[in-house]
């Protein structure tokens, strides 16, 4: 510092020239020469430079603290290192069915109830898009459920008889399908419960639950960051003053330890705060992640409707949910009388033909295809899409009539879990990223304090 204070220590004069540099406006300075050569001085000095270097490694310290506590919430995926203490864990991913409960919480219960987005994907179309799917197939699910259960008797059924089958299924198969889709439509709330299936989803699919606050928060992340630069440089602006009067060898770690939480800590409050938009003279200043509602809204909802709630999706969920028995019965219930129908005038013989357990076997493997036709009948990208965007409109609109109080929770949890151990975590690099600072830049010059 004594060498500083002496590179800067000018006699006096003045300076000559129209344009001087700064230092050389100092009073007490003789000549133009004498001021270069002070300048000269100044800026080959080890320790101009040690101090230069305060502010710069103080915003590397807030960048890199900042982009730490933000791979550490997300990655990685699973546990790796020795449980419960040595090792991480993104935190998003160790916690997963508790952020998904979270986010489902504060988002799909608010913006729709079961019926809604059932409605919206609009029973007509679906019992159309099972009609349409179906159709081109009878045969082929007619020929495969006779000759599996009844080979002899399909076989050396004459061509016309088994033609008459044939139409007499296309044409049953749509009022039938209508009742069932209607029948299952009105008992939707009881049948779906579409809490447990998003929750479910994400919990299994971890890297899904990650990118839905990655997208949706992508512009928050890339600030909290940056931010870390900027805010790092200004404490380190800060650090240097301090340093430069009171060069004590505590000041540099105390203030790398500053940086790392401060940073991380203005950073998150810059996003969520202030939740309700105040105007300071002719700014308007708003919470980052409140202000871009609209544009978030729609990032949430598109991932929700064309990765989770898709109508392959729900159509399982009903099948093989807590409720799986009972949309099982109601679809048997409901295409059961299709081999009624097709029979005909000749029921009877039929049961004599096939046995007094034969028709109601048939009967019962006709409701089973059934089933499986449901649960594959909607694996088309094109009608699933399309579903989609109707279920995606509603959604957004809904989402973006929150309130700030309720939209914030959308990524809001993300970082209140463990928000401390992130905190923590960048305090404790700053301090070591410090006492570095102490012992290789300025070694010599603080030990001789």
């Amino acid at each position: 510092m004594a060498e500083l204070k002496r590179h800067m220590d000018v006699p006096q004069g003045a300076c000559s020239g129209a344009v001087t540099p700064l230092l050389c406006m100092r009073p007490g300075i003789k000549t133009k020469n004498e001021c270069e050569y002070r300048m000269t001085s100044l800026l080959t000095s080890q320790e101009f430079w040690q101090y230069l270097s305060i502010p710069v490694i103080a915003a590397l310290i807030g960048w890199s603290t900042n982009w730490l506590a933000i791979k550490m919430t997300f990655y990685p995926l699973e546990f790796i290192g020795k449980p419960p203490l040595l090792g991480w864990q993104g935190i998003i991913p160790s916690k997963a069915r508790k952020m998904a409960a979270i986010s489902v919480d504060a988002t799909i219960s608010k913006i729709g109830t079961v019926q809604e987005i059932f409605q919206q994907i609009d029973p007509k179309v679906l019992a159309a898009h099972i009609v349409h799917s179906v159709e081109p197939r009878i045969e082929e699910y007619v020929d495969e459920l006779m000759l599996r259960e009844y080979p002899t008797f399909w076989e050396n059924l004459p061509t016309s008889a088994r033609k008459m089958v044939y139409d007499r299924v296309r044409k049953s198969t749509p009022q039938l399908v209508d009742n069932l889709v209607e029948d299952i439509s009105d008992n939707i709330e009881d049948l779906l419960d579409i809490k447990g299936m998003v929750i479910e989803r994400l919990a299994r699919d971890k890297q899904l639950l990650n990118r839905i606050f990655l997208e949706c928060g992508e512009v928050e992340f890339r600030f909290i960051v940056n931010s870390g630069l900027y805010f790092g440089f200004l404490f380190g602006l800060i650090q240097m003053a301090v340093w430069y009067i009171y060069p004590s060898w505590w000041v540099l770690p105390f203030f790398g330890l500053l940086v790392g939480w401060a940073t991380n800590w203005i950073a998150l409050n810059v996003i969520f705060r202030p939740l309700h938009a105040k105007k300071v003279g002719p700014f308007r200043i708003q919470g980052l992640f409140l202000k871009r509602q609209p544009a978030v809204a729609e990032s949430f909802c598109h991932i929700v409707t064309h990765e989770i709630l898709t109508v392959g999706n729900i159509i399982n969920a009903i099948l093989e949910g807590p409720k799986g028995d009972r949309a099982r019965n109601m679809v048997k219930k409901h295409i059961k009388p299709l081999v009624d129908e097709t029979a005909g005038m000749g029921k009877a013989l039929t049961q004599m033909a096939f046995g007094p357990t034969g028709f109601a076997t048939l009967k019962n493997q006709v409701g089973e295809k059934a089933i499986q036709i449901s649960q594959t009948s909607f694996n088309n990208p094109v009608f699933e899409q399309d579903r989609a965007r109707a279920v995606e409109s509603i959604m957004v609109e809904r989402m973006i009539a929150l309130s700030s109080e309720e939209f914030q929770d959308l990524l809001r949890p993300c970082f209140q879990e463990d928000e401390i151990k992130l905190i923590l975590v960048g305090a404790f690099l700053g301090l070591a990223a410090g006492v570095c600072q102490l012992v290789f830049v300025f070694g010599e010059t603080a030990f001789s304090l």
